[in-house]
């Protein structure tokens, strides 16, 4: 059976697990033989969008970019697997529209947990004024209306999550049942 493209949009607040279901799920995909690609957002920022800020227009860019190249990916039947804050509900919807085979993650945990979670010290900064429109704190995060996946990543274990994407994916025939 040819592999269907698809593009697996994760995204929530900084330190909800959206890397750690990625990387669990990355390999998941391809140890069950699957093509697949990550799109990781501080990955994407430090070589295809180096260069832009964190301004609501930059942000759209940073996205846009992203959906582009997921975009691409899925038209040739590769699994893409986004990681990327994607604060903007807007811009998510126009990349999902763009893409069409799109599943969206919304990745939740609560603020104070993504805090507690923060090993490179971000939200701290954030706090004290050292980083400005930092999602969560001085710019906004929008939760998705309508996601296909919702992990609460403060109430379920990674591998629950992950287990949530997976059986989502076979649901919508995008990866075998057997």
């Amino acid at each position: 059976m040819k592999q269907q493209g698809v593009t697996i949009w994760l995204t929530g607040l900084s330190g909800a697990g959206k890397s750690s279901i990625t990387r669990i799920l990355g390999k998941k995909l391809s140890d069950g033989g699957y093509s697949t690609e990550v799109l990781d957002g501080d990955v994407v920022r430090t070589n295809l969008t180096k260069g832009l800020g964190f301004s609501k227009e930059d942000r759209d860019t940073n996205i846009r970019r992203i959906g582009f190249v997921a975009d691409l990916l899925t038209r040739h039947g590769v699994i893409v697997i986004v990681s990327a804050i994607s604060p903007y509900r807007d811009i998510r919807n126009e990349v999902r529209a763009k893409i069409g085979n799109f599943v969206e993650v919304f990745v939740n945990a609560p603020l104070d947990v993504c805090e507690n979670r923060d090993v490179k010290g971000l939200y701290k900064r954030a706090r004290s004024g050292e980083i400005r429109f930092f999602t969560g704190i001085d710019d906004p995060y929008e939760n998705p209306l309508n996601p296909e996946i919702e992990c609460r990543t403060d109430l379920e274990t990674l591998e629950e999550s992950v287990d949530k994407v997976w059986q989502k994916l076979r649901e919508m025939g995008y990866i075998a049942k057997s």
